[in-house]
């Protein structure tokens, strides 16, 4: 048995101890994101700490717990917190989450993430799904040793996020007069905010947002034959020519006053899995 097996089941043994049950859905929410914990039918929730080998998150509005329950009567998992490689995690920490879900029966993942719009048409407090991401982290949870009990050492990432769920949710934003937007979303490694130049680079590579989190885990999702559909929320402005300074504060106000469009949207499409 590997390393990473081996520590996969001893975080299962815990989990186990406080359900059995299997949870096909699992969601990742983002800075500013945790409201949709208060639609979850809790029956049971773990703090990080004490679950083996998972990380502690260490930025402001992450609380750090993993949720079990029901939404619309379906079984959900949800990490109330996520990992951000500029915590001083690695890729591999950052993703553990993502390898334990599955083991505990999750085949769609639902992810969340507060982020900048760099296209001009988008505006603050816009809902983006994500049909495609760009990784510029500078690093990938794939490197290293290939558990092939896992997933290949090659997997494909043609669809990253997957074009039905995708399709399911525009539905859903339609249904309920929810103005979304569809675009790319690319990953620096942060923490800082970038520059005027950074963004008119970032935004000539063909990225339409720009985030911190959500392609690594994306990327072991995928790798592990989920599929995976991703939700942004646009918090701040990223237009070079009329940038103006933010501060978290806001970014998390920004979120928090958006995120029940969010709710709304997931709960629905968990409803119609």
């Amino acid at each position: 048995m590997s390393e990473l097996i081996a520590k996969i089941d001893e975080s299962l043994k815990v989990i186990r101890e406080k359900t059995d049950d299997s949870y096909p859905i699992g969601i990742i929410l983002g800075t500013g994101l945790g409201g949709l914990v208060s639609e979850i039918e809790v029956t049971h929730e773990i703090d990080y700490s004490d679950i083996p080998h998972f990380p502690l998150s260490t930025v402001e509005s992450h609380s750090g717990k993993l949720i079990f329950g029901k939404v619309n009567g379906k079984n959900v998992v949800a990490m109330q917190g996520r990992f951000h490689f500029y915590e001083g995690y690695s890729m591999q920490q950052i993703t553990y989450p993502v390898r334990v879900m599955k083991f505990l029966g999750v085949e769609t993942l639902i992810v969340s993430n507060a982020c900048g719009g760099m296209n001009p048409v988008y505006s603050r407090g816009d809902i983006m799904i994500m049909n495609d991401h760009i990784n510029l982290i500078g690093d990938n949870p794939l490197i290293g040793k290939n558990e092939d009990k896992l997933g290949p050492r090659f997997p494909d990432m043609s669809e990253p996020y997957d074009k039905g769920l995708s399709e399911l949710a525009e539905k859903v934003a339609l249904e309920n007069k929810i103005k979304v937007q569809k675009g790319v979303y690319i990953a620096v490694a942060g923490p800082n905010l970038e520059t005027k130049a950074e963004y008119r680079f970032l935004r000539a590579t063909g990225a339409d947002v720009v985030g911190m989190s959500t392609v690594p885990e994306n990327i072991v999702a995928n790798h592990m034959g989920m599929k995976v559909l991703g939700i942004s929320i646009i918090t701040d402005e990223c237009f070079p020519d009329s940038l103006k300074e933010v501060n978290m504060q806001e970014i998390i106000e920004t979120a928090v006053q958006a995120e029940p469009k969010m709710t709304t949207i997931m709960k629905e499409v968990i409803r119609q899995l």
